[in-house]
């Protein structure tokens, strides 16, 4: 500080460097407290989060609660998507062969218009329950990263594993059966 009569910027560094340090420790206090509102990573062995949603047609909401006790396939899927209309057929097959064992498939729908559920259900003969997700809620609460993906969970509500992409689902239809039967 040549030049500058003495004391004049001493204070002024000091103040400074305080409100720099303060910046600073507000900025770390605000990243650790982000970190621990970061919901974890929805995935193998965690618990499924629960959820309502209006079913296709009216009647009773599908919820999660309420299917407790079953092994529970949550697909997340749209009607304009064309690898979630080619893996329905495999999954109206998987749902059909273990219809009433302790097993449930949700096809949770991110549509924004029912009617267009509606059509696809009836042209591919879709039995399952469709549950309606169109400001993609549910989906978001599960982590979805595209569609189709699906979650299967055990009958005590905890992720057994996460498939991303469409499926032939006979290839698991022993483990969810083993899984629905207590094995």
């Amino acid at each position: 500080m040549q030049g500058a009569p003495q004391g004049a910027g001493g204070g002024a560094g000091l103040t400074s460097w305080l409100i720099g340090a303060a910046v600073a420790a507000v900025a770390i206090g605000m990243i650790l407290a982000a970190d621990s509102r970061v919901p974890e990573r929805v995935g193998r062995g965690s618990e499924a989060p629960g959820f309502e949603l209006p079913r296709l047609g009216g009647g009773e909401p599908v919820s999660l609660a309420g299917l407790r006790g079953n092994v529970v396939l949550v697909n997340f899927w749209a009607t304009w998507c064309k690898p979630c209309e080619d893996e329905m057929p495999s999954m109206e097959r998987l749902y059909r062969s273990l219809e009433g064992d302790s097993f449930e498939l949700v096809a949770v729908s991110v549509d924004d218009d029912p009617g267009l559920v509606e059509s696809f259900r009836q042209r591919l003969d879709i039995s399952f329950p469709i549950a309606l997700d169109p400001d993609q809620e549910v989906s978001r609460l599960y982590q979805t990263t595209g569609f189709p993906e699906s979650l299967l969970v055990d009958r005590s509500g905890t992720v057994v594993e996460r498939y991303v992409g469409p499926r032939d689902w006979s290839i698991y239809r022993e483990r969810i059966q083993a899984l629905a039967s207590g094995g």
